[in-house]
């Protein structure tokens, strides 16, 4: 939602998307009071949502308040026969707490694993990886999202050759990991640049028509990190359109070719960047921003980092842990030997410091409005 007449009227602060929370005013009577403010042409009347704002030297405020859920905000401007209106959209998140999410990117190596030889495996637990998850969460309540390949070619596997044998115990602890669909493959890197709507459609629904067919429905959501966190509108409609709307984002990535924030320009990249999540409601789609990417990081930065995340109200309210399978596998060039350390470090911080486990795709980005 855009006003006709920027230069005339203008709601610069919230801005159009912005999903809103205890930090961004205070709650009261069942309600979110903030206020609103932006440019105004001088001498003119200004209203926003029916409150009369003050307008000084052609910039207005006013103090509304608002319910829970998705709202419109809706600035009027009146000088003399001129009547102009500016409306954006935000959503309330009035039951915001501190809360995260911990997910595993570029996953198919220990879906190899298991689909080669299940009879070693009578357990998806049997297998460390799985195991090492199971552990964190038993230890911390962790819940861990697991965003997978379709196949490998070099280990000439995909996913229509993992058994079904272990739907029973993925929907058992559905309650705590879920799959969803990341890519077709690892490589070509970017693969998603210029996709377009047919593109991300097939290599979605060959992801996913095996993940129901050997986990069940339990272990799905409507979240995911498309590969590279890169793709063309069209290519983000298809998925959209299948029921995924809501995307991890790494808009505070700096250098290389790659964006990391989907179709989102600079601008809009760098809003979400300085936020914990931002909708775009044209395209009714809502971004998530990852806090860290946990392989990253050396393993005394860990903490620093989150606390510095956590020290801004507007990005440490929740939380996005992101690490990638390869670090694990000390067969690929990719192993880190204190990886699982690193993972222990961020959970351990999360839970001193009072942020509850979640997933996103529960209630509204893992709260009830």
């Amino acid at each position: 939602m855009t006003s006709a007449m920027p230069d005339k009227l203008r709601i610069n602060e919230p801005h159009d998307g912005d999903v809103l929370n205890r930090h961004d005013g205070r709650v009261q009577d069942d309600g979110l009071h903030l206020t609103v403010s932006g440019a105004a042409l001088q001498g003119g009347e200004v209203t926003v949502s029916g409150v009369s704002a003050r307008v000084t030297d052609g910039w207005f405020c006013a103090e509304i308040e608002l319910p829970a859920g998705p709202q419109i905000i809706t600035a009027q401007l009146q000088l003399g026969g001129l009547s102009i209106e500016q409306r954006i959209g935000v959503t309330v998140d009035l039951n915001s707490t501190k809360r995260y999410r911990f997910s595993v990117d570029d996953n198919i190596e220990f879906l190899v694993d298991i689909g080669r030889d299940p009879d070693a495996y009578g357990s998806l637990f049997d297998h460390w990886f799985l195991a090492f998850w199971r552990d964190i969460h038993r230890e911390s309540g962790t819940k861990v999202h697991i965003n997978i390949y379709y196949q490998n070619e070099a280990r000439d596997f995909n996913l229509t050759m993992f058994p079904d044998k272990y739907r029973d115990e993925w929907e058992s602890n559905a309650d705590w990991l879920h799959l969803s669909f990341h890519a077709l493959q690892n490589y070509p890197n970017r693969i998603y640049q210029d996709a377009g709507y047919d593109l991300m459609a097939t290599h979605y629904e060959m992801v996913m028509e095996q993940v129901r067919r050997f986990a069940g429905e339990a272990v799905t959501g409507h979240v995911t990190t498309v590969h590279w966190a890169e793709a063309p509108v069209e290519a983000v409609r298809a998925l959209r359109d299948r029921g995924v709307d809501t995307f991890i984002a790494l808009p505070r990535r700096h250098g290389g070719e790659c964006n990391t924030i989907y179709y989102l320009d600079e601008e809009r990249g760098a809003h979400l960047g300085a936020r914990d999540a931002w909708q775009d409601t044209t395209e009714d789609v809502t971004f998530i921003t990852c806090d860290q990417v946990v392989n990253s990081m050396a393993v005394d930065e860990v903490v620093p980092h989150l606390q510095q995340q956590a020290a801004d109200p507007h990005t440490g309210e929740m939380i996005e842990l992101l690490i990638h399978e390869q670090y694990f596998r000390r067969d690929l060039l990719y192993y880190q030997h204190d990886v699982m350390e690193k993972v222990r470090r961020a959970v351990s911080f999360m839970t001193e410091h009072g942020y509850a486990p979640v997933f996103w795709c529960d209630g509204f980005l893992g709260r009830p409005l």
